[in-house]
Protein backbone atom coordinates (compact mmCIF):
# COMPACT_ATOMS: atom_id res chain seq x y z
CA UNK A 1 0.00 0.00 0.00
CA UNK A 2 1.03 3.31 -0.15
CA UNK A 3 0.27 6.44 2.20
CA UNK A 4 0.82 9.40 4.01
CA UNK A 5 2.53 9.40 7.44
CA UNK A 6 0.19 11.40 9.51
CA UNK A 7 2.05 11.77 12.87
CA UNK A 8 5.03 10.13 14.49
CA UNK A 9 5.37 10.08 17.99
CA UNK A 10 9.06 9.74 18.25
CA UNK A 11 9.59 9.79 21.68
CA UNK A 12 7.59 6.56 22.02
CA UNK A 13 8.21 5.29 18.93
CA UNK A 14 5.23 4.91 17.17
CA UNK A 15 3.11 6.52 14.79
CA UNK A 16 0.41 6.67 12.05
CA UNK A 17 -0.20 6.19 7.95
CA UNK A 18 -3.09 7.13 5.97
CA UNK A 19 -3.31 5.59 2.99
CA UNK A 20 -4.40 6.14 -0.32
CA UNK A 21 -8.03 4.32 0.68
CA UNK A 22 -8.29 7.19 3.75
CA UNK A 23 -7.70 3.74 6.40
CA UNK A 24 -5.05 5.07 9.06
CA UNK A 25 -2.56 2.18 10.11
CA UNK A 26 -0.52 2.41 13.30
CA UNK A 27 3.08 1.55 13.10
CA UNK A 28 5.61 0.86 15.27
CA UNK A 29 9.61 1.62 14.64
CA UNK A 30 9.68 -2.10 14.50
CA UNK A 31 8.02 -2.00 11.49
CA UNK A 32 10.32 0.72 9.90
CA UNK A 33 12.24 -1.20 7.09
CA UNK A 34 16.07 -0.54 7.78
CA UNK A 35 16.79 1.41 4.70
CA UNK A 36 14.20 4.43 6.48
CA UNK A 37 15.22 5.76 9.34
CA UNK A 38 12.66 6.27 12.18
CA UNK A 39 14.01 8.82 13.76
CA UNK A 40 13.73 11.05 10.39
CA UNK A 41 9.93 10.76 9.49
CA UNK A 42 8.06 13.01 9.74
CA UNK A 43 4.37 14.30 8.66
CA UNK A 44 3.55 14.44 4.89
CA UNK A 45 6.05 11.73 4.04
CA UNK A 46 5.01 9.46 1.63
CA UNK A 47 5.91 5.69 2.61
CA UNK A 48 4.72 2.09 1.07
CA UNK A 49 3.91 -0.44 3.53
CA UNK A 50 2.50 -4.05 4.50
CA UNK A 51 -0.63 -4.36 6.36
CA UNK A 52 -0.08 -6.99 9.09
CA UNK A 53 -2.86 -8.42 11.80
CA UNK A 54 -1.89 -7.46 15.33
CA UNK A 55 -4.06 -8.35 18.73
CA UNK A 56 -5.38 -4.87 18.14
CA UNK A 57 -6.05 -4.69 14.54
CA UNK A 58 -4.37 -4.01 11.00
CA UNK A 59 -1.34 -2.21 11.40
CA UNK A 60 1.91 -1.08 9.15
CA UNK A 61 4.81 -3.07 8.97
CA UNK A 62 7.85 -3.18 6.55
CA UNK A 63 7.32 0.53 5.96
CA UNK A 64 10.08 2.19 3.32
CA UNK A 65 10.10 5.17 1.09
CA UNK A 66 7.87 5.45 -1.47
Amino acid sequence: MIGTVKKVVGERGFGFITAEDGQEYFFHRSGVDSSLSFEQLAAGERVSFDVERSDKGPRAAHVRAA
